[in-house]
Order: structure tokens, then C-alpha cells, then sequence
């Protein structure tokens, strides 16, 4: 995928579209001819996957990758020039790189507990302009998943482009919650320097004025709007994991544990190789921390009909999505 995005930048024409064609079009035609497969790893098997450092770098190396992919788009688009269809498709492919690169890595890096590997995932997220992510989907996401209360659970027959805004909006608001809650138990006030979102947002700023300082106002609009469809990308990603999906709220007042049923899963082999298993959500909500080489099937976890790419396609067509979704739901 990031060799396509760099042939999009560096040959023009309908090639800026590489990337979107491989992962909306030659996927989801693939997918369905390689195996769909539930088989899960022997204890044996699991502990090698754990102790291969291979799993760790693979993810460590798109840190590179993404910066190198921004730094040589900079640098094209400021020495040359493109028309609007070539515009939308470096826009389209660079987002789409930036998703599966960026945030999705960083989504996995995230999880883990090495302030390095942290480090690494914020690294991932700036691009995107979503570094509350870090806060947000770690301490509220996971708490709250497949209630009312998760800006990122989707509600039933609620469309794509209505959940873009309010995820968008509620989750970054739901951040500054998360961390002024935080800082309120730290005895720190909002205005601090401890309050992460607030040094998430400095950055954020930084970043963008460093693009505008850099390059024409055009190329930096650019370089933004990819960023954008990166995390809407991502967006799109939650709303086919959790469509529809609640949990019991017990006598108790509080909700039924996480489990496997509570987020939609796909065993399309492909998909699980381009996203790092991402598509193994069931088990990733079950166990959080679990490494994601070692995700797994369960019986009980709902299936998508399709694959990620597919669905995510499905979903910008809200009657159709509602059409073959909702039936599953019942």
C-alpha cells in the first residue's frame, strides 16, 4: 500500500488513484477467493508469534514510511504541478495510507504498555490530526463500547455520514472529559502541563502552521484533507466493528462485561493481513492487550458478511448497509 501511495505521487494521471483501487477494488474482488479462516494458534504456536521481535518491527517501521511518504508528497507538490482529478486521487491515496499506516498502526502501538511503542503510535496519530485518539480510545472507547455513552459505537439504522460528525465531534470532546477528569484526581488544574490534550493540540497546531510555512497554501490544503480521510477512514472502521451492537445494562446499573458478541469480526485472511488483524476486533475487545499476531476467532463472535474493505464501501450506500445489516442484527 505505501509503494502504491508513492507511485500515485511520483507518476500522476490515473495512478494517483493506485492506492484507492487496491484497497476498494482489488481487495474486495480477491477476498472472497482466499480462505476465510477460524483456525486459532496452538500454545506453542502463540509463544513463538509472542517472542518474534519480526511482529514488533513490521510495526515500527511504518513510522518511517508514513514521514517519508509525507516528506517526498511535500516535496512533489511543491515542484509540481497537478489538475483536479490528479489532486483528489494523491488526496484519496495519501489518506488512504495514512489510515492504514498511520492510525491503524497506532491504534495497535497504543495498546501497549512501552512509552516508546506510545511515542511511536502519537507519531502516527499527528498526521492524521487525531492524537485525543491516544486518550480516547484506550480509556473511554473500551469502557464504554456498544453503549450509548461510546461516541464510536453506531447506533442502529443511524447512517455513515450523520456517525462521522457526531464520533468526530463527541470523541474529541470526549477526550478533554477523559483528561480533565484525570488531572482533576492528579489535584492538577485544566491548565497545565500535564494536560495532555492540551500539548495534543499545541502540536496539532504546530504541524499545521509548519505545512503552510513550507508550502503554497494549494499543497498544505492537500497534505490536510489527506490527513482528514485518514481518520475518516478510521471512523468508517468503528462504524462497521460495532454497528448497531449494545450491551445489557444489568439490575445493577452497570453494563454486561465486554465480550466477543459485542463487535462485528472477519476472518477474511487478506483484510486481516493488510490491517494487522484489525479485523479481529471480537477478540481485540474481549482482551484489549493482546498482541495483534495472536488475535483469534470466536465461535460467538458476530461475523460480517463481507470483508473490512467491502463493508466500508457498503456503509456509503446507508439503505443498502441497512438492508443487509439489519436482518443480521435481529
Amino acid at each position: 500500500m505505501p509503494i502504491l501511495a508513492f507511485c500515485a505521487v511520483s507518476l500522476g494521471g490515473v495512478w494517483t488513484y493506485a492506492t484507492v483501487l487496491f484497497s476498494f477494488v482489488l481487495i474486495p474482488v480477491l477476498e472472497p477467493v482466499f480462505p476465510n479462516s477460524t483456525k486459532n494458534y496452538s500454545l506453542d504456536e502463540r509463544d513463538k508469534r509472542l517472542n518474534n521481535r519480526l511482529f514488533d518491527f513490521l510495526l515500527y517501521l511504518n513510522v518511517p514510511i508514513v514521514y517519508a511518504l509525507l516528506l517526498y508528497s511535500t516535496y512533489i507538490l511543491h515542484t509540481r504541478s497537478f489538475d483536479t482529478f490528479e489532486r483528489i486521487g494523491i488526496i484519496l491515496s495519501l489518506g488512504t495510507t495514512l489510515g492504514s499506516c498511520g492510525i491503524n498502526v497506532a491504534h495497535e502501538l497504543g495498546h501497549r504498555k512501552g512509552k516508546l511503542e506510545q511515542f511511536l503510535a502519537k507519531m502516527l496519530l499527528l498526521p492524521n490530526f487525531y492524537l485525543h485518539f491516544f486518550i480516547e480510545h484506550n480509556q473511554g472507547h473500551h469502557k464504554y463500547v456498544s453503549t450509548p455513552e461510546d461516541p464510536a459505537t453506531a447506533r442502529k439504522n443511524e447512517s455513515i455520514y450523520f456517525f462521522w460528525a457526531r464520533s468526530v465531534v463527541m470523541g474529541y470532546l470526549s477526550a478533554w472529559g477523559i483528561e480533565k477528569k484525570r488531572l482533576k484526581r492528579a489535584k492538577a488544574g485544566l491548565i497545565s502541563w500535564r494536560n495532555q490534550m492540551l500539548w495534543f493540540t499545541i502540536i496539532t497546531m504546530c504541524y499545521i502552521l509548519i505545512l503552510f510555512y513550507f508550502l503554497t497554501p494549494f499543497s498544505a490544503a492537500i497534505i490536510i484533507a489527506s490527513g482528514v480521510v485518514g481518520f475518516l477512514l478510521l471512523e468508517t472502521i468503528n462504524y462497521v466493528e460495532h454497528y448497531g451492537l449494545m450491551r445489557k445494562r444489568l439490575e445493577n446499573g452497570r453494563y454486561e462485561p465486554v465480550r466477543a458478541k459485542h463487535s462485528w469480526n472477519s476472518n477474511h485472511e487478506l483484510g486481516r493481513i493488510v490491517l494487522y488483524e484489525l479485523t479481529r476486533h471480537s477478540d481485540h475487545h474481549y482482551q484489549p492487550h493482546k498482541k495483534f499476531q495472536i488475535l483469534e476467532h470466536h465461535d460467538d463472535a458476530l461475523q460480517l458478511p463481507f470483508g473490512y474493505p467491502t463493508s466500508m464501501l457498503m456503509t456509503l450506500i446507508p439503505p443498502l448497509w441497512f438492508y443487509v445489516m439489519n436482518p443480521k442484527l435481529r
